[in-house]
């Protein structure tokens, strides 16, 4: 414990020297002095396993110090110019953009070999290819276009790179120790921390790095898979129509815990290749429970906690048209993949309300089951989300009721 003085002058004797006092004001707080371009700089000094002054945090003092060092001298000698590094940066002519984000329409383009013989090229047959090339081009281009172009904001998470790196937004060095930039979990784009704040939506996640499909962020998957809704959603609607509409108590009833995980982890492990089949799954309430798991394991719900507040309006207004009209409000807030997906789930719901003389499941009882399952109360409190469960309901059976006006 010795004052701020005592400390400068024992550390006047080299650049880079380092001592921790402890508070003469406050005992028990700590101070890191490090001596640098020929002044003491003093940091408050934290522990909470690892050593920290602001976001970092360090297994030892000494790395912390190693890195404070790197990080002093950086932005002392080259302050102007990191200043000016994301004024200008090289976003759209560097790898990320150019080498590995070819648009989908060209990876999925078929190859067609152009002729030079001078005959054929002015013959009917030249002709003819030209215009199948043209015929086929649309066609792809057509049955691309038919999936959106969902938006995703890049999943940043701190991380620490091995050997020297670039950020991918300014093109300049990362510098530090450790924790030198961000970098998205799900399309592996690395930047710098303060460039991650203007990086565009433009995630494209894949799939090396989205490794799971259930409890994976729902537009993060559809985009990682090239598809309009998660597969887990439209493999097991498929199954369901296919051969279970006329079961009794579908959806109400549940399936053997044990098989619906394992269509869970068929899923995770295979993907769209996962078999579901009646071969495989004779029961049609594992694939009922194995749909209904993956909605209640999403990390932001079907119906997103942003628009959840909407929705439990819309269920407590009394007037029928009014009601209607703040519904179509609430699916505007949901971001378009979570549209997509629960237009489609809807419109499933309502074919099996249709046969529900074969299968006892009305609009109201779909609602008790799926209401919980699609939403979730961003309210901590327990006892105003046990309020919520049967607004939850009246929503969900509001949506199976109106799904042709709605969507």
């Amino acid at each position: 414990m010795i004052s701020r003085e005592a400390a400068d002058q024992l550390l006047s004797v080299a650049e880079g020297s380092y001592l921790i006092r402890e508070s003469q004001r406050q005992p028990g707080t700590y101070t890191l002095a490090l001596r640098f371009g020929s002044q003491t700089r003093n940091f408050r000094l934290y522990y909470d396993g690892k050593h920290f002054v602001g976001e970092k945090r360090f297994e030892s003092i000494h790395d912390l110090v190693t890195d404070g060092l790197i990080t002093l001298y950086i932005e002392t000698k080259a302050a102007e110019y990191i200043a000016k590094m994301t004024i200008n940066p090289i976003y759209e002519h560097i790898g990320y953009t150019t080498l590995n984000r070819e648009p989908a329409y060209q990876k999925h383009m078929p190859v067609l070999k152009e002729t030079h013989d001078d005959k054929d090229s002015t013959g009917q047959d030249g002709v003819s290819e030209k215009r199948l090339t043209s015929l086929v081009r649309r066609a792809t281009l057509k049955e691309n276009e038919q999936i959106p172009k969902y938006e995703k904001v890049h999943n940043f998470k701190v991380h620490t790179f091995r050997g020297p790196h670039w950020c991918e937004y300014c093109a300049n060095f990362m510098w530090g120790l450790i924790a030198q930039g961000v970098k998205c979990a799900d399309c592996g784009l690395n930047v710098h921390k303060q460039c991650s704040k203007m990086v565009p939506n433009d995630c494209k996640p894949d799939l090396k790095h989205v490794k799971k499909v259930y409890s994976c962020d729902l537009t993060t998957l559809v985009k990682a898979h090239i598809t309009k809704r998660p597969m887990v959603v439209d493999m097991c609607i498929r199954e369901i129509e296919s051969r279970g509409l006329n079961s009794e108590g579908l959806y109400r009833v549940s399936g053997f815990s044990d098989l619906i995980e394992d269509v869970k982890m068929a899923f995770d492990r295979d993907g769209e290749k996962a078999d579901i089949s009646v071969n495989v799954y004779e029961d049609i309430n594992i694939i009922t429970g194995a749909l209904k798991l993956y909605f209640r394991d999403l990390p932001i719900p079907l119906i997103t906690y942003d628009a959840y507040p909407k929705f439990i309006e819309s269920a407590k207004i009394m007037d029928p048209d009014e009601q209607l009209e703040t519904l179509h409000e609430a699916l505007k807030l949901l971001p378009p993949a979570h549209c997509e997906t629960l237009r489609y789930l809807m419109a499933h719901l309502k074919r099996v309300t249709l046969h529900e003389k074969e299968n006892l499941m009305n609009a109201e009882n779909l609602g008790i089951v799926f209401g919980p399952t699609l939403m979730r109360s961003p309210e901590l409190d327990a006892m105003a989300a046990l309020n919520d469960i049967r607004y939850q309901r009246l929503v969900v059976e509001l949506l199976i009721k109106n799904e042709d006006i709605l969507f």
